[in-house]
């Protein structure tokens, strides 16, 4: 509710990144969170600087003869988009970092050795990403966050940086892409009482 409350504030000090096939459904809260995303691949550990959720509309103005300022605003797009950075390298993350394709034994056999292959030109790789944290507040209860984007693809990858004294990260950028008329870009999930307090 409106006003001054501290038990709204949200600090998301434990988080998750999933990615699944297209247009997954949302999860929903059941008694484990492991069997809520049965459905979906965890990516691992991540940078501390956690997610950086951007939501970005753009406007063109409509311009009168008549005025000096702006008579009326017309959306032209709107780019919803998470940016982070995955730690952990494997057959799940590079992938998903280059754009699609799979990670393979060389040869057929091995167990130790593996291959990945860039491709000559992109491919679009759709898919559904989800994003769970959790709030946890003194005296022990907590309040849990989940965000999926039901179809997008990366649409931007960081250099990867390779020294001696800082872990090598798989930087992304996840844009939303449209999943038809009528139908969310996004969805939230929360659990969390403060949405429904009324004092």
């Amino acid at each position: 509710m409106a006003g001054n409350n501290s038990a709204e504030i949200r600090v998301a000090g434990v988080g998750k990144l999933f990615v699944a096939k297209a247009d997954t459904a949302v999860p929903s809260f059941g008694a484990d969170a492991a069997t809520d995303w049965k459905d979906w691949t965890d990516l691992g550990y991540t940078t501390g600087d956690g997610v950086t959720f951007s939501k970005k509309d753009k406007l063109e103005a409509i311009d009168a003869w008549q005025s000096v300022s702006p008579v009326h605003y017309i959306y032209s797009a709107r780019d919803l988009s998470l940016k982070f950075s995955m730690l952990q390298f494997n057959e799940d993350t590079l992938p998903f970092f280059m754009g699609g394709g799979k990670v393979a034994p060389e040869p057929a056999t091995s167990t130790e050795i593996f291959k990945y292959e860039i491709a000559e030109r992109p491919f679009a790789d759709v898919r559904a990403l989800g994003l769970e944290f959790t709030d946890v507040k003194a005296g022990g209860t907590s309040v849990t966050y989940r965000f999926v984007i039901p179809r997008g693809q990366v649409t931007a990858s960081d250099d990867i940086k390779l020294a001696r004294k800082a872990a090598s990260t798989l930087g992304i950028t996840f844009s939303a892409m449209s999943n038809g008329a009528g139908k969310p870009l996004a969805t939230f999930l929360m659990k969390d009482s403060q949405y429904g307090a009324t004092a």
